[in-house]
């Protein structure tokens, strides 16, 4: 298997968790899929008052920098250890 193929695979995998992942890990887990499928961030800054997309634009916007095949090895391992903590 391919790494995209086991990105997308775990992409679709990590959205039937039975439990919903902590705040914290589902904007580690946005943060590197955008860093993955887009690459570095390529939108303004929300603001101030919109706090849930000021979060997700720094959870992306920490990745910067990151390639695009270490964003993908990286939520690999943070959806394996999501699926792993709260069951499929």
């Amino acid at each position: 298997m391919t790494l995209k193929a086991e990105f997308d695979q775990y992409a679709e995998d990590v959205k039937k968790v039975k439990t919903r992942p902590t705040d914290q890990e589902l904007l580690d887990l946005y943060g590197l899929y955008k860093q993955a499928v887009v690459g570095d961030i390529n939108i303004d800054k929300p603001g101030m008052i919109d706090l849930k997309g000021k979060a997700k634009w720094d959870a992306w916007d920490s990745r910067k920098g990151m390639s695009t095949e270490d964003a993908m090895k990286a939520y690999i391992t943070l959806a394996k250890q999501a699926i792993e903590k709260y069951g499929k």
